[in-house]
């Protein structure tokens, strides 16, 4: 008999799943992420498992763990400081492909150095500028990330320069010819800086978990989620963080496709901080060809092809004051909500509520706190950062208390961006606790919270809500508004047949909007819906969910188990290892391929697609191992482009992908 433990930490929620012989769900357990050790969450949620399905810890063969902390922390702007190596590019390349808002003001150097498109070199690298940039900022950021131009063509300035960084400095360093084997340097640096970014937060969570595990008695093998679905072992996922975003979401989709056996539907996952939908085809995700895609940024991961939107159960509610009516919108950032930080400090929750109840004008932060992390570890801070975190202290503060000036919001905002403190405010769970549909945290708080929001004025000069009940049913209006707008979205975007309009604006045109619920008919008549049905996964899509559906008309899916998808997903997956490589011709007869240890030429076409082919296939069966993976099969495919020359086809270039999958290595029983 096998016993596998899944465990997905989401924004909100860490959840817990035992599953016998990979077949049947025997027990399934929900707690508190705590963000400041996530590793608390993790191991409550896995006692709870345990203790419900009455079975020996020692008794688990294997344990896998999806999470959602890369992903959010790219939506939410947060990560560790890390400094930028650019090699043979230009400083106008700092804007392309949003790396210059990647880098969000950490240092950056762009030395001399770099190949061409046929892996010579184009220049030398400038190792003296660099040895000077180091010493001077080694000790202002947590970890450095390389690219040079070409690197995927010659990685030899690129793996000097992190050897460099390694030598001098000691932080991790991210080359980003480890990170993808496609062309693009601007955006392969952007994916290098979000894999530094990531490093040290992956790291501490994957240590903490197994630390954590082990205390419990669970001595399995842990493995993590990839992107894309697949599993890696954990050492795999220090090495390269950035291949866990969207390791949650794609997890899901793995658990939607085994819990109803569906072929084809969008998939819909709502959680504390986003909600991500697939299409599910044929029972399998398509991979997003042009790389995962969360928040704002572009990288070069391999993922499920999924739309992230910062929209969740703890999504911060705005005031819209435009208009006579006013409105709230959603999103897309994440605060804890009231109901949730009044269980850690009751009395100084309260006692501000009740205070700013009292005042005849709402405040501009009422019914919003802030608190530090516990166990952050901020770098490169400001002195107006430092100081606004000591006056934060260690307790839940009343954010008017704390702010004295407009000019400490963008202060505040870096130390939230940086993980170091957490602002709570109103969500659509503070909502739900008011309308009675979830009673888990604080409902009076949460009352008191909406309350005090519904008093701003509208354009009109009424109340925006003049109870909290109806202030609660807006936001999960909104809510429902949202959600169904990114469904439509999702769905545009994946028709085979294209509209000639962006599916943002598709979704929201008004001929679509006029459509739903009922449609229009008048001397024109207008129906429009969801023709896919939609499989609705999270703690929470049951309470909110069937409003999409009737808004949509669509089929809605809420399976047994879909809050605990995610934890599902992480163990009923397969390690699989991808790998590509690529052959030019440099000249007529002369075939190049492009090798991690430099360029090779051959003579023939044949010999040079065979060598590069076993080369691939070696490493990405023994990498597959490596990941925890046995009982590997390899599959190899080949993209040869020719064209035609004075009648005759001539070789360009090829590219050759091999696949390396296996079910994870279990432990001995």
């Amino acid at each position: 008999m096998s016993l596998s433990l899944g465990v997905d930490t989401g924004g909100t929620y860490t959840d817990a799943v035992l599953i016998r012989d990979e077949s049947d769900v025997i027990a399934s357990a929900k707690s508190l992420t705590t963000r400041h050790d996530l590793a608390e969450g993790i191991g409550a949620a896995v006692s709870a498992v345990l203790a419900e399905a009455k079975v020996d810890p020692a008794d688990v063969t294997l344990a896998s763990l999806s999470t959602t902390l890369a992903t959010n922390a790219l939506v939410e702007g947060q990560g560790e400081r890390v400094g930028l190596v650019l090699i043979g590019f230009k400083e106008a390349d700092l804007e392309r492909h949003g790396l210059a808002d990647a880098l969000s003001g950490d240092p950056v150097v762009v030395l001399a150095g770099g190949h061409d498109h046929a892996g010579g070199e184009a220049a030398a690298l400038d190792e003296a500028g660099l040895r000077t940039w180091l010493d001077a900022q080694g000790d202002a950021v947590s970890g450095f990330a390389v690219a040079a131009q070409f690197a995927t063509r010659n990685p030899a300035h690129e793996q000097r320069a992190a050897a460099m960084v390694a030598e001098v400095t000691g932080r991790p360093v991210s080359a980003s010819h480890h990170l993808s084997a496609k062309l693009n340097g601007p955006k392969r640096a952007l994916t290098a800086v979000l894999n530094a970014r990531l490093i040290g937060m992956i790291d501490r969570l994957i240590s903490r978990a197994e630390t954590r595990l082990g205390e419990l008695g669970v001595t399995a093998p842990l493995m993590v989620v990839r992107g894309d679905g697949a599993l890696i072992s954990a050492q795999f996922a220090r090495e390269r963080p950035i291949e866990t975003i969207l390791s949650g979401p794609a997890a899901s989709i793995v658990g939607a496709r085994w819990l109803t056996k569906a072929d084809d539907a969008l998939v819909s996952d709502i959680g504390g901080t986003t909600t991500d939908i697939a299409v599910l085809r044929g029972g399998r995700p398509a991979i997003d060809p042009e790389g995962a895609q969360v928040g704002p940024f572009r990288t070069m991961v391999e993922a499920v092809a999924m739309r992230t939107f910062g929209l969740g159960g703890d999504s911060e509610v705005h005031f819209l004051s435009e208009g006579l009516q006013g409105g709230v919108t959603l999103g897309p950032r994440r605060v804890s909500p009231v109901a949730l930080i009044a269980l850690d400090d009751p009395a100084q929750v309260h006692a501000a509520l009740d205070a700013q109840l009292l005042r005849v004008v709402p405040g501009e932060h009422d019914g919003r706190f802030v608190r530090a992390v516990q166990g952050a570890r901020p770098v490169g801070l400001s002195e107006r950062e430092e100081a606004l975190l000591a006056r934060i202290g260690g307790g839940v503060s009343p954010l008017g208390d704390v702010l004295r000036n407009r000019i400490e919001i963008k202060a505040l905002r870096r130390l939230v961006e940086r993980g170091v403190v957490q602002v709570a405010g109103v969500t659509p769970s503070d909502a739900s606790h008011v309308l009675g549909r979830v009673d888990v945290w604080d409902q009076e708080a949460a009352r008191k919270a909406l309350t005090l929001f519904g008093r701003w004025r509208t354009g009109a000069g009424q109340m925006l809500a003049p109870e909290p009940a109806d202030m609660a049913q807006r936001i999960i209006d909104q809510l429902t508004h949202q959600t169904s707008l990114a469904l439509l979205e999702t769905a545009f975007a994946e028709e085979e047949d294209g509209f000639d309009l962006p599916p943002a604006q598709l979704a929201r045109h008004v001929l679509m909007q006029r459509g739903l619920t009922g449609g229009h008919r008048g001397l024109v008549r207008i129906e429009t819906g969801l023709a896919s049905a939609v499989i609705g996964l999270g703690a929470s899509a049951a309470s909110y969910y069937p409003a999409v559906a009737d808004r949509l008309g669509c089929a809605m899916k809420l399976p047994k188990h879909g809050g605990v998808a995610n934890a599902i997903g992480a163990v009923v997956g397969r390690v699989t290892i991808r790998r590509s490589g690529t052959v030019t011709a440099p000249s007529e007869g002369k075939f190049r391929v492009h090798l991690e240890a430099g360029p090779e030429d051959f003579l023939s076409e044949n010999e040079a697609l065979m060598h590069l082919e076993t080369h691939l296939s070696d490493v990405a069966r023994a990498d597959a191992i490596a990941a925890g993976a046995e009982g590997v099969r390899v599959r190899v495919a080949r993209d040869v482009r020719r064209a035609m020359a004075e009648a005759r086809e001539v070789f360009i270039e090829a590219t050759i992908t091999v696949e390396a999958s296996g079910r994870p290595r279990v432990a001995e029983g």
